[in-house]
Formats: C-alpha cells, sequence, structure tokens
C-alpha cells in the first residue's frame, strides 16, 4: 500500500509552482496550491487531514515565506488545536531569486510549523554538487539539506529555471515517497 503524499504550496510568479510539479511528480503525489490570498479550497483540507505526509512549498521573500502561505500556516491552528497532523511526516522546499536568498530561513520555518504540529522532518538527503568541476546544473548545487532549495533570476521565466534545482526537487519528493513508505510499513 503507497503512502498518501500531498504537496501544499503558494507561487507568486510561477518558479515555485514549476518546482512543486517536480517534488509531487517525484513523490507520486498530489499537488495542491495556496491561492493568491492565501486561501485553500475546503476539500484541500480534507486531502491534507488523510495524508501520510505532508511537503510544504513556498517561495522566498525578503528572506521568509510568502505572506500567503504564513496566512495558510496560521489557518492550520484548527489541526495543532486536536492534532491532526500529529506524527505525520513533513518535507519542504522554496525557491529565491538570490543565490542564498535566505533560504535556509524559509526551511526553518517550514521545519518549526511541522514540529508545531508534532511532525516528523524528512532531509533532502542528495549531496551537494560541491566539486571543482560542478556547475549550476548539477543536482544540489546550492549545497541543500533541510530541504530543497531552488534559485532563479529575478528576471528569468518559468521556463528558465535550471534542469539540477528541478532535478534535486524531483528526487526529494522521490526521497519523501520513500521514506513514508517505510513508515506506514511500520
Amino acid at each position: 500500500m503507497s503512502a498518501k503524499i500531498v504537496v501544499v504550496y503558494h507561487s507568486g510568479y510561477g518558479h515555485t509552482q514549476r518546482m512543486a510539479q517536480a517534488v509531487a511528480d517525484g513523490a507520486g503525489a498530489r499537488a495542491i496550491a495556496i491561492d493568491a490570498d492565501g486561501q485553500l479550497p475546503e476539500p484541500a483540507w480534507k486531502l491534507l487531514d488523510a495524508a501520510d505526509a505532508i511537503i510544504l512549498g513556498t517561495p522566498t521573500y525578503m528572506g521568509g515565506p510568502s505572506w500567503q502561505f504564513k496566512r495558510f500556516a496560521d489557518a492550520t491552528s484548527k489541526q495543532w488545536f486536536v492534532q491532526a497532523w500529529k506524527d505525520k511526516l513533513f518535507g519542504g522546499f522554496t525557491n529565491s531569486a538570490g543565490m542564498n536568498g535566505d533560504k535556509q530561513n524559509t526551511l526553518q520555518y517550514l521545519q518549526a510549523l511541522a514540529s508545531q504540529h508534532g511532525g516528523l522532518w524528512i532531509s533532502l538527503g542528495v549531496l551537494p554538487s560541491s566539486s571543482k568541476e560542478a556547475g549550476r546544473h548539477d543536482p544540489n548545487y546550492l549545497g541543500a539539506y533541510a530541504g530543497a532549495m531552488a534559485q532563479t533570476p529575478s528576471d528569468a521565466s518559468v521556463e528558465d529555471m535550471l534542469q539540477g534545482d528541478l532535478d534535486t526537487a524531483r528526487a526529494y519528493g522521490e526521497r519523501v515517497a520513500a521514506v513514508a513508505a517505510r513508515w506506514k510499513q511500520g
């Protein structure tokens, strides 16, 4: 029996959406977008409640998650109050225009949210491409460990996203799916 995995994300310009799709493809997951007002349709909450693993995604704006993602996070207090997501598996990913862009702050925010819910965090598990021969098209060139990171210049289109970042996102989805399957087997 495979694990039920949901990717819930906000994307301001489409880059994080493309990353969310790569994560979802790797995990065999359903992707659900947080809308421009920070809202989810009511049926989406039921999918999150029924999920074995939840993968959180948001762009990094000004050193943290988008306000739309924060509004969603605040709305999860209903689940927190009854511990509905306790012992679920969690993961997270982010994208920003800057090479650093303080993306680590965003991943730490996502980890803290998962911990507030009593969830268990899954790290990236992809070694960084850090040799002299490595380049921006290699997986995990940004050297992330806590979750998946991508960097897209502010003037780049969604189609201009680097394959190495998308490959990293897909590999992260695969890792979450593998861990969730093991967790579900008990």
